[in-house]
Formats: structure tokens, C-alpha cells, sequence
């Protein structure tokens, strides 16, 4: 939202203009310490703020959203608004009865530095995308833009200024799609309510952010993870959307075929060794991983995980994991923060990552000492995990003896069931797919499983070309052979399959 308007006329800082509303939902302490006073309305209805040079634009706004009104400031000595402050609130409490919520209403208003959570600036009807009664027009824009994201079945919402128009493009089943403009006005006020529920610095916009919330369609709860980047034309956000009803899936949801599930679910019931999902970025790694962790017995074992960052709170589905986020400014990366997990006498561990040699080793002697561990890689296929490992300088008998079992994933589009996959319907374009032809998307996963003869070649330092002939000798279906059955079947087209392929 752009900046309060600031009246260069200052009113005198007198109790009896004091706005009875702001002392009733303003904790005193909280007027103090940012320094503002409500000072009655002026001829449009504003309230108008009394406010010190030092006031923070964040407390104006956060005053604004919790009386639901215009906010209209004007600069005064910082020593009279205190004096001011003082003498409102002294008179308000012998004429209004104490509240039993002044420490709600504080949290209810704090700012980024102060100890409350912002995420109680927001009362329950305004975080609910379904309720409009009493918002403000900024925030029903904003809500009709997620609620058309969550609607599409889109993991991604983008906001992209160009030099002309603002685009709002979405991301649906893995691609982006034209999108649509709102004119250019709006742009910086819905870019500032953004950081505001994102618990994001509203005045800086030369340095990227990131941010999250948590908002309500009705029943369903959808967590967003906000990133912001400075680009020629303004700050480029994007919103990524994690619907834990929708998208946190069990093992048996994920549409891994048998011959591939059974022997996955074996590797992941082991008490040791190391599970590793391999794929690009997007390929639904972590979700595989977070319905693996919800399949074992979670009430029987110590559980704990280190992210990059949390995508689903699993204690909020009432599952006993114990989940840490790496912060790079508290000095909390994969490797030690893996370490500090070793301590919690953990059965299972989740590193979000492999990225590096000292992750790669620790997560490694984890595993032969007892744990079992779950990592993610980026490599092409899943043999191709076994050589990363190696070249990140891990011993190759160490990556033989440790490694249980390699899924390499993509998802592909499936054919929209409404137009068979033809984007039209009698000579119309498919309202269901939007033309496109394809409507979901389903896994395609190769399995490598370690067995004798190949650790015992892992262990020679075998070539990647000679590891891939002995897997396929073994029975490991290629992602081209099980893209095979999916085309024959009808539920995606060959071109798909060879873009998923040939990605990343």
C-alpha cells in the first residue's frame, strides 16, 4: 500500500480531539512505543494520526487495518504526541472499563521487531478468502487473486511489472500459463499488503524478501511462501501456494505403480541406510518425501527433519515430527544443523538437501550408524545419484554400503478426461482444461534399488554407463519405458512424456 498521506498542517495535540475507537482498540503501550495518537476524523472520514517523525509506516498501516478505517497522518514534536498520549489514555481508563485482551491487542498490531505475531494483525473473517464483508477494496482484490489461483490449481501466483501493465500469470500443472493485466495503480498498494501479511519490511524494495502467511478457503487451509526481487520496473513477487489438503499426499495417492511402490516402501522401512528422491526443481520431490515420513509408524520413532524451508507443518496434521528450517543468518545450514539433529537421539531424518561434501558425509555416517535418512538430490535419473555422491568426494565403498534405494521423479500432464485430450469440445476450447488438453498431472518415477552386485561395482568406482547397463540387467525400468505405459494407456501424450524427460 503506498504511504499514508501526511497533512503538513499540525493540528494541536489536545486530549479532547482524541478518537474514543483508537483508544479503545489501541493498547496504550503500544501508541508509545511507535509514538501515534488518533486525533478524531477529518472532513473525508479519515482518521487522522498524530504521529513523530520516528513513527514506523508499518505501525500506521497495522493502526489503519485494526479500526478498519482511512488513515490520514500529520507529523508533530515527538515530546507533545507522548504528552498527548499520556494524558488520552489516563482519562480513557477512568471512563472505559479494563479489557481483559490488551495483551491480544497488542499481538494483534505488532510489527516486524516487535514480540508479537503479526499474523494476529488479521482477524479470523480476514484471512478467510470467502468472507468480504468490511474489506477494504485493496483486500478483495487481493483475495479474488488467490482465490482464482487456488481455484486454477495453481502452485504459483506471479505478480511481474513491465514498463506498461502489471501481469498476473499463474503456474498450472508445471507451466506458465499468459496470464492477465491490472493496471498499473494498484500495483504498489497490492505489493504492500502482500509484505504487510507476509511479515515482510513494507519500505524496503531494493532488497530481495521472503515471507509467509497462512490464509482460509472455508475449511481449507492454504500456507504461501512469498519471495520479492527488485527488477527494472518494480518488485516481481511471487507467491507460491501449498495446499496441504490437496497436495499432501499418502505413498498410495502418489500414482507410483506397484512394481515401483512395493519395493520403495520396503527401502523406507528399513532402520537404516539412505533414501534419496532425485529430480528438478518442481518434479515433487518434497511431497513424496512428506507422505513417505507420514506412512512409518511416527508414534514409535523420532522422527526429525532439517528444511530449506518448511513447506507443510506436519504437527499441524497431527503427526509427532519434529521439523527444523535452515537459517543462514544464524549460522543453520544442512550440515550443521544435521548435527545438532544427531543429538536428539533421532530413528529417522529427513536433510532437505544434499549440496554439499560435508551434508554428503554426515548424512552418510548417519546412516551407518543406525538411521535411517531421506535426502534429495538434482541429478537426471536415478543412477546418476550414485556418480553426485562420488563427485561430491564421498569414498565410493562409503556410497555402496550406505545408499538403499535411488527414486528419480517428474510429473507429467494428463490428458484432460473432459476433451480426451483434444483442448476442444464440439468446436469450442474445453472449459475444464482451458484448451489446453490436459488437466493434472501424474508421477513417472524410476526406481534404482542397491543390491550385491551393484554395490559391489559402486565400490570399484564403476563408469555412470556401466552402473545404468547393470540396473536395466537387474529389472530397473527406465523413465522412458514407464512413460511407455502411460502413453499406451491414454493418460499423457508422447510429447509430454519426451519434454519431462529431456527436462533438467
Amino acid at each position: 500500500m503506498s504511504d499514508p498521506a501526511i497533512s503538513p498542517e499540525p493540528p494541536p495535540v489536545d486530549g479532547g480531539l482524541t478518537d474514543r475507537a483508537f483508544l479503545a482498540a489501541i493498547p496504550r503501550d503500544f501508541a508509545r512505543d511507535h509514538g501515534l495518537l488518533g486525533q478524531g476524523s477529518d472532513a473525508d472520514g479519515r482518521l487522522v494520526l498524530a504521529v513523530c517523525d520516528a513513527t514506523s509506516p508499518m505501525a500506521v498501516w497495522n493502526v489503519g487495518v485494526r479500526l478498519a478505517r482511512t488513515v490520514v497522518t500529520r507529523v508533530m514534536p515527538a515530546e507533545a504526541v507522548h504528552r498527548a498520549i499520556d494524558a488520552a489514555y489516563e482519562r480513557w481508563s477512568g471512563e472505559a472499563p479494563a479489557t481483559a485482551n490488551a495483551d491480544a491487542d497488542a499481538n494483534a498490531l505488532a510489527v516486524p521487531g516487535d514480540d508479537g505475531d503479526i499474523d494476529r494483525l488479521l482477524a479470523e473473517a480476514d484471512r478467510d478468502l470467502l468472507a468480504t464483508e468490511g474489506k477494504a477494496p485493496l483486500v478483495k482484490l487481493l483475495d479474488r487473486l488467490m482465490f482464482s489461483a487456488v481455484q486454477l490449481g495453481a502452485s504459483d501466483l506471479h505478480i511481474q511489472p513491465t514498463a506498461d501493465r502489471v501481469l498476473i500469470r499463474h503456474r498450472v500443472d508445471g507451466v506458465l500459463d499468459q496470464g492477465h493485466s491490472v493496471p498499473p495503480s494498484v500495483y504498489r498498494p497490492l505489493v504492500g499488503r502482500i509484505k504487510v501479511i507476509g511479515r515482510m519490511d513494507v519500505a524496503e524494495r531494493l532488497v530481495p524478501q521472503d515471507g509467509r502467511t497462512s490464509l482460509r478457503l472455508g475449511v481449507r487451509s492454504i500456507d504461501v511462501r512469498i519471495s520479492t526481487i527488485p527488477t527494472a520496473y518494480g518488485e516481481r513477487v511471487v507467491l507460491r501456494l501449498l495446499d496441504s489438503g490437496n497436495q499432501l499426499l499418502d505413498v498410495p495417492r502418489l500414482g507410483m505403480p506397484p512394481h515401483i511402490a512395493t519395493p520403495f516402501q520396503a527401502a523406507a522401512a528399513r532402520s537404516s541406510g539412505i533414501v534419496l528422491v532425485t529430480g528438478p526443481t518442481g518434479s515433487g520431490k518434497t511431497t513424496t518425501l512428506y507422505a513417505t515420513l507420514r506412512s512409518l509408524q511416527a508414534g514409535e520413532l523420532n522422527i526429525m527433519t532439517i528444511e530449506d524451508p518448511i513447506e507443510y507443518e506436519l504437527s499441524s496434521l497431527g503427526i509427532p515430527i519434529s521439523q527444523s528450517q535452515v537459517n543462514v543468518k544464524k549460522g543453520v545450514n544442512f550440515a550443521n544443523g544435521l548435527r545438532h539433529i544427531l543429538r536428539q537421539d533421532p530413528d529417522v531424518i529427513m536433510v532437505g538437501e544434499i549440496r554439499d561434501a560435508e551434508t554428503a558425509r554426515i548424512a552418510i555416517q548417519a546412516s551407518l550408524t543406525g538411521h535411517l535418512v531421506f535426502s534429495t538430490l538434482h541429478t537426471n535419473d536415478a543412477v546418476s545419484a550414485v556418480t553426485r555422491l562420488i563427485d561430491l568426494g564421498v569414498e565410493p565403498y562409503l556410497v555402496a554400503s550406505s545408499l538403499s534405494a535411488v527414486l528419480a521423479q517428474r510429473l507429467v500432464r494428463t490428458c484432460c478426461a473432459a476433451c480426451t485430450g483434444t483442448g476442444t469440445i464440439a468446436d469450442a476450447p474445453c472449459t475444464v482444461c482451458q484448451g489446453s488438453g490436459y488437466k493434472g498431472r501424474t508421477g513417472l518415477f524410476e526406481l534404482l534399488t542397491i543390491g550385491e552386485r551393484l554395490r559391489a561395482e559402486i565400490s570399484r568406482g564403476s563408469s555412470l554407463d556401466d552402473l545404468r547397463r547393470l540396473a536395466h540387467d537387474e529389472g530397473m525400468r527406465t523413465f522412458a519405458d514407464e512413460g511407455q505405459t502411460l502413453i499406451a494407456t491414454g493418460r499423457t501424450t508422447r510429447a509430454e512424456v519426451e519434454r519431462m524427460i529431456h527436462h533438467g
